[in-house]
């Protein structure tokens, strides 16, 4: 009997983020990628959103793996969630083992009944009695790969985040001579991520980040710092290598990012001589100039860290931000944390320290640009195309691409579906969009819970997530002094554990500001609420991440 085909996207396509697409052979499913996509503003309280899986879950008997194919969250994440309901093999490197497992541990769940088989990057197995290879793909965590399934009809072909790259360290690497072989079969269906695909030229070598700060780095007369996003081995590693080079101490931050090095040590990605090592006791032990101090985290979390560093208000009250330091701001924003990354970055330039703000523009992320995309389409030259991994408009750009490559692709043959769409393929080999939409969507997980959220609860949220706080003191017009106050009070944007901290810091701001203006020669209530109004704004944005209604009455008496 001839290969009945269905590919579906349960997650990953009109998105960034919360990869899933379902690979259907008869009787058989196969899961590539099953990951997270982090929360917006507009879903206060929800920690990740993973992919609706009732598919799986009502075909479990059906899927017979998951293939994970880089270590990042928004690929690996949402099986923590899902893999109870449907488990299944799960075929992946040891990196990207490693990244789940440091993912589960950072959400508290137990994996120790998962069934993995470790493989190499590039590497070729059978999976109920089809042949599946992996080939090494360059992306900014280590050991990431793309896949090809077997049918009768040729191969199917999904290739997710990543650069050409031949000048790479094993780790990131693309597998040129892999994919040849891949392409000596017929291709049925490839699958490419999109996110830059309105991008001329190559992405490499504009990833790099040891060109924009190694001059820099060296000159720099006292303690330098630098910013980068826990899920990027390849720049991280960069920085390492620029501290050892430069015989220069490591620091991590905290404990986040001391876990971060030991998953890179432990994944064979970085080694730290014992000379190269400090911690944060050492700080004040060591001269400055030998002092590098590496912060990272996820996404807005780093930028709310910063600013909290910048603005004395972190927890170790160890390390400040001085004049004489260099901070190296290699993370940088996306559409969700921009006001998070202009807090901290306005945070940050009020130190005094020499900022390096390195442009988005001059600093890529390691995912394909048109070239990039143009060497794998050309190289397979595929039957069919199905352009994954992005925003509709970055999916369109993909299939407008293909298009005009002239290697057989048409409007025939290019599909750009959303979320829930099927690409059927029958015994014949023909293919189209099958309108009836398998289930699908957003779960929100919100702490243990998942797919609590509703969205009425969440339209509740948006009303009352961003809290209210309202401040009131009473000054005296003749003494020019404040005789009763400051009064307090938070409602609805801030935990008890949270609430004395954001008091204690609010209050002072509060009290400082309407001192300062009262000893001025002449002072004005309403330019004393807007400054009060400013400033706690921004102090509750550092330590909260929340923009809520701030509300300042002052008293005027005799």
């Amino acid at each position: 009997m001839s290969d009945k085909i269905r590919i579906v996207g349960l997650g990953g396509l009109d998105e960034e983020g919360k990869e899933c697409a379902v690979v259907e052979i008869n009787d058989d499913i196969f899961v590539i990628n099953c990951g997270v996509r982090q929360a917006d503003r507009t879903m206060p309280g929800v920690d990740y959103v993973i992919p609706r899986y009732d598919y799986l879950e009502e075909n479990k008997k059906k899927v017979k793996a998951y293939f994970l194919l880089h270590g990042h969250d928004d690929a690996v994440g949402a099986l923590l969630y899902i893999y109870d309901q449907a488990p299944a093999p799960i075929y992946c490197s040891k990196v990207t083992k490693e990244m789940l497992l440091n993912f589960a541990r950072h959400v508290g769940k137990d994996i120790s009944k998962f069934e993995f088989v470790t493989v190499p990057p590039t590497s070729s197995f059978v999976v109920a009695k089809r042949r599946i290879n992996f080939f090494h793909t360059a992306h900014n965590v280590a050991d990431s790969s793309g896949i090809a399934i077997s049918t009768d009809k040729g191969n199917i072909v999904y290739v997710d985040d990543f650069v050409v790259e031949n000048n790479g360290t094993p780790s990131f690497l693309f597998d040129s001579r892999a994919l040849g072989r891949i392409a000596e079969e017929p291709t049925l269906l490839l699958m490419t991520e999109s996110l830059y695909a309105t991008r001329q030229g190559y992405t490499a070598p504009n990833y790099r980040l040891t060109p924009l700060i190694a001059q820099n780095f060296k000159s720099a007369p006292g303690r330098i710092f630098i910013s980068l996003f826990s899920s990027n081995f390849f720049n991280v590693g960069e920085a390492i290598a620029l501290a050892i080079e430069n015989h220069k101490k490591i620091i991590p931050y905290d404990e986040i990012t001391a876990d971060l090095l030991d998953t890179m040590e432990k994944c064979g990605q970085v080694t730290i001589p014992n000379s190269s090592r400090a911690s944060m006791d050492d700080l004040l032990r060591l001269k400055d100039q030998d002092i590098v101090v590496l912060i990272s985290a996820f996404g807005g979390k780093l930028f709310r860290k910063i600013a909290l560093l910048a603005s004395h208000e972190n927890e170790d009250k160890r390390v400040r931000i001085k004049p004489e330091d260099t901070f190296f701001w290699a993370s940088p924003s996306d559409d969700n944390t921009e006001l998070e990354y202009t807090d901290a970055i306005d945070e940050l330039y009020r130190t005094g320290c020499t900022v390096y703000n390195i442009s988005k523009k001059a600093f890529l992320r390691m995912h394909a640009s048109q070239e990039d995309l143009k060497t794998v389409i050309s190289i397979l030259r595929p039957k069919y195309y199905l352009p994954v991994r992005g925003l509709y408009k970055d999916l369109l750009a993909n299939g407008m691409l293909a298009l005009s490559m002239g290697v057989g692709l048409n409007h025939s043959n290019v599909f750009v579906v959303e979320n829930g769409a099927s690409v059927l393929i029958d015994e014949k080999g023909g293919a189209r969009v099958f309108d009836e939409k398998i289930p699908h969507g957003d779960l929100m997980i919100d702490g243990e819970g998942v797919g609590d959220v509703s969205e009425t609860v969440l339209e509740d949220r948006q009303q009352l997530g961003e809290g209210v706080i309202m401040l009131a003191i009473t000054v005296s017009r003749s003494k020019r002094k404040i005789v009763a106050g400051p009064d307090i009070q938070m409602r609805g944007f801030v935990y008890a554990k949270d609430a004395k901290l954001v008091q204690r810091e609010v209050g002072e701001i509060f009290v400082s500001t309407v001192v300062e203006y009262l000893e001025a020669e002449h002072y004005d209530i309403e330019k004393i609420r807007q400054n009060v109004y400013e400033r706690c704004l921004r102090a509750i944005r550092r330590l909260t991440g929340k923009q809520p209604m701030v509300l300042p009455l002052i008293i005027e008496v005799a």
